[in-house]
């Protein structure tokens, strides 16, 4: 057997490096450099696009110093329009509503009456000016702080009532539940649980919702056409 190689004994070209490729120059590691820094700083800037956005932007609100998250919901409520007057009609001499909620309203309540139970109608459309008192002299009155004031009043322009297709509705038997948690015990509730949704009304705060709001088992919104459909749709997104 032939003894081993070593060092001296590979030939030439065997010990040979192979070659390296040339260094880039001064200017062009520079360019590099530059290339490298600019896509670095773009992509930061894209993500940072939306949240400065929303931080640049004025408060949607005056005298409230609250920004839109995201998804565009202000303090947990989805912004909604105001509808022109020349679209409701009335449903008693003080309260209006969307004339197809309306329709379908009056025969809800007709129907939980054939079976004993009284449905009346606390509110119903609300002005955004009206909404802005509610929230605010409501707020001072009760030195709440908005998140607070949020969670059981929408902000204007962030409310269903807006649209004319929410109703707060009571057991007129029993009206010291009115607005109230304890509502969910009345034969009112337990009707409209069973049977609202045959009328296309949906309870709008449920228990633990997405929104954050509080639980509301009197408000509930009239989803039976495409318009309202398309309005709630962020909502009903969100609770899926």
């Amino acid at each position: 057997m032939p003894a081993p190689l070593n060092g001296e004994e590979i030939p030439l070209a065997r010990r040979r490096q192979p070659p390296q490729p040339p260094r880039p120059s001064l200017l062009g590691r520079l360019l590099r450099l530059l290339l490298v820094t600019g896509l670095v700083t773009g992509t930061l800037l894209l993500l940072m696009a939306g949240p400065l956005r929303r931080w640049l932007t004025p408060a949607p609100v005056a005298g409230l110093n609250a920004r839109l998250s995201a998804d565009g919901r202000l303090l947990g409520h989805f912004p909604y329009p105001e509808l022109p007057q020349g679209q409701l009609v009335a449903i008693s001499s003080d309260l209006r509503l969307q004339p197809a909620a309306a329709q379908a309203l009056l025969a809800m309540q007709q129907a939980a009456r054939a079976d004993g139970v009284d449905l009346v109608v606390l509110s119903a459309f609300r002005s955004i000016a009206l909404q802005r008192q509610l929230f605010f002299d409501v707020k001072a009155e009760r030195n709440q702080s908005a998140r607070d004031r949020a969670r059981v009043s929408a902000p204007p322009g962030f409310s269903e009532h807006s649209t004319g297709f929410a109703v707060d509705l009571g057991d007129a038997r029993q009206p010291a539940t009115n607005l109230s948690i304890r509502f969910d015990d009345t034969p009112a509730y337990q009707w409209l649980a069973a049977h609202a949704h045959r009328f296309h009304y949906q309870l709008s705060f449920p228990a633990g919702n997405a929104q954050g709001v509080s639980y509301e088992p009197w408000h509930w919104r009239f989803e039976g056409s495409t318009e309202a459909l398309r309005l709630f749709e962020p909502a009903q997104r969100l609770a899926r």
